[in-house]
């Protein structure tokens, strides 16, 4: 077992208290948005001594990061497998250099993701049904929007939205002073980017509020954005992000329409399997990863299956405190006790 130090990353997004307080560091003002733990090159964590973790485990299929928003993230998606590969060969044939702002697919592999709560959690989170979409936008007064949603379809109004066939404004204005948290948001993100698209497509997405130990695991296409609250997020070892808006950065309308997934979904939310004695997992399938939560209370004990990291996201043990992340190598037993939350990557092959 040895531990494992990560890298914090200051996007302008992020909060600038709960790292901090998670690792029992100062805060100093500047936003604390994510901690990688993990052995991609964006942010590579170390172990003891300084060492970096990839020379102990060698190169990792997941990155887990602890995430904590203090305002929206970018409306985004990811690519699937065959995706990744051909926007990666394509990008690389035109000779667009990896690090450029307008690169879109930084390496060929997909980005599922899950995110577990923290705390209370904001998010958008995959396409509503289209009749519970048509029915806000009627209550609101967007008839003619309701009606073409209807005729036309969802992916259709979609594609309309971000090429601007239907107007942004009177979708905007509709929204203002009602009492409906969707048209509320709307407002509110109007606010942050006047004239983005991605602000009217948010009114088809669900509004996922998570509590503590909820999850929602975003595969390929899913649109999604992050609002606020902090969370463990679980993903495959990617840089592949496809935004929409909502951001400063580089957007490619044809390609998101491309890769977005635009089927209608009931519920974004992933149910914990309960294994008893206070271990949970959450399904993520055809990732290389399973994301595990231990309600710890008293002795325990653990047997890694494959290259693992455990992280104490609340209370204290024995021998791994609050904030502190540990790896484990295959075989390899952890034995502590206390009360605490801890939250274990398990490595799955062939994911």
């Amino acid at each position: 077992m040895q531990f494992v130090t990560g890298v914090v990353q200051h996007y302008g997004w992020g909060d600038p208290d709960l790292i901090p307080a998670l690792l029992d560091v100062p805060a100093d003002g500047r936003p604390w948005a994510e901690l990688w733990l993990g052995t991609h090159p964006g942010g590579p964590a170390t172990v003891s001594g300084g060492a970096p973790l990839r020379e102990s485990v060698g190169e990792l299929p997941y990155l887990l990061k602890v995430l904590a928003a203090g305002e929206a993230l970018s409306l985004q998606t990811h690519p699937s497998r065959e995706q990744a590969v051909a926007g990666f060969e394509r990008e690389e044939s035109a000779g667009i250099p990896v690090d450029a702002p307008t690169r879109i697919y930084r390496d060929p592999f997909p980005k599922p993701e899950l995110i577990c709560a923290l705390t209370p959690f904001d998010a958008l989170c995959g396409f509503r049904p289209v009749h519970t979409s048509a029915a806000l936008f009627d209550e609101l007064g967007l008839t003619e929007v309701a009606a073409k949603l209807r005729r036309d379809g969802l992916p259709t109004l979609v594609a309309s939205l971000y090429r601007r066939e239907v107007p942004l404004d009177p979708i905007v204005s509709a929204c203002v002073g009602q009492v409906h948290s969707a048209a509320r948001l709307v407002t509110r993100l109007a606010e942050q980017y006047p004239d983005d698209p991605s602000v009217a497509v948010t009114l088809l997405l669900h509004r996922v509020q998570l509590s503590r130990g909820e999850a929602i695991f975003l595969g390929p296409g899913n649109l999604h954005a992050y609002l606020e609250g902090a969370g463990i997020e679980i993903m495959s070892a990617s840089d592949n992000v496809v935004r929409g808006g909502m951001t400063t950065k580089h957007v490619d309308v044809d390609e998101l329409l491309a890769v977005l997934d635009i089927r209608p979904i009931a519920d974004p939310r992933v149910s914990p399997t309960d294994h008893g004695e206070g271990r949970w997992s959450y399904d993520t399938p055809d990732t290389p990863f399973r994301l595990w939560r231990f309600e710890v209370a008293g002795p325990f004990s653990h047997t890694a299956t494959g290259r693992e990291l455990v992280i104490c996201a609340d209370g204290a043990t024995d021998l791994v405190g609050r904030g502190q992340t540990v790896a484990l190598q295959p075989g390899e037993t952890l034995e502590l006790s206390g009360i605490a939350t801890l939250f274990r990557v398990e490595e799955i092959s062939g994911g």
